[in-house]
């Protein structure tokens, strides 16, 4: 028996989320079926985390078990076979090696890196529809990073994680936030990354954060109202929830 670690992007807008669920497609549910129709064996693979429906990733982490007998089999091929047996879904194994018995994708990562992406502009978006937050209105990017500077740390997040979140406690460490600007395209678009990294995250805490941060960038809001947000710890005190098209799983480390 071989435990395999898997890195994995992918596409989300065609999927309900990472999560097998019942009728409908999921991140999961593709990889498994790939698996076993390459090993005819039907094998539960464990993820660093369960992204929701139409957040994308590149850096998405999983391992499983398999038992291929004494047939050698590199982590090259497992990508290869893998990679054939998903398409067309918009998912690739990207890297695959051999990992030690006891590693654990999820309770084994130490950082974890998501970035969602805005890009402010009138047009609508005609290749990164889906792949982005598109804002029509520009956004003031300083006070945005003021606001965010309120965030930093460790802090009970209530005000950030969603009603259904089913963590035990809304406790959590944010090492980083930071806000990118540069332009989109050559007619006043601008592209903001939002980069959000902590050992792990509540249940919609980052596009929490960015639509409250959205709410300074619009100057609806001061960037001190993201304390008093905070500090409220109350979810109705807290901005709108970004839409799940800007969010990516960046990286995992272990």
């Amino acid at each position: 028996m071989t435990r395999w670690k898997l890195t994995i992007e992918y596409d989300g807008r065609n999927f309900a989320g990472w999560q097998r669920q019942d009728n409908v497609p999921s991140v999961q549910q593709t990889i498994e079926e790939a698996i076993t129709k390459f090993c005819q064996q039907d094998i539960r693979i464990h993820a660093a985390g369960r992204t929701d429906a139409g957040v994308h990733a590149t850096g998405q982490v999983a391992h499983f078990d398999l038992d291929y007998g004494m047939r050698p089999l590199s982590g090259y091929e497992l990508c290869k076979a893998l990679n054939a047996h998903i398409r067309p879904a918009p998912v690739s194994i990207i890297d695959a090696r051999e990992i030690a018995d006891d590693f654990h994708a999820r309770f084994g990562a130490t950082l974890k890196l998501y970035t969602y992406r805005v890009v402010t502009r009138p047009a609508l978006m005609a290749l990164d529809s889906g792949r982005v937050w598109h804002v029509k209105k520009p956004l003031d990017v300083e006070a945005m990073r003021a606001g965010a500077q309120h965030l930093l740390g460790h802090h009970d997040f209530t005000t950030f994680r969603a009603t259904e979140c089913q963590a035990k406690s809304p406790l959590r460490t944010l090492d980083r936030l930071d806000i990118e600007a540069k332009a989109y395209d050559d007619h006043g678009g601008v592209a903001i990354n939002v980069h959000a990294q902590g050992r792990s995250f509540l249940h919609h805490q980052v596009r929490n954060m960015v639509g409250t941060l959205a709410l300074v960038g619009e100057g609806k809001w001061h960037p001190d109202d993201v304390k008093r947000a905070l500090d409220a710890k109350d979810r109705t005190q807290g901005g709108p929830t970004a839409p799940p098209d800007g969010l990516y799983l960046m990286r995992i480390d272990y």
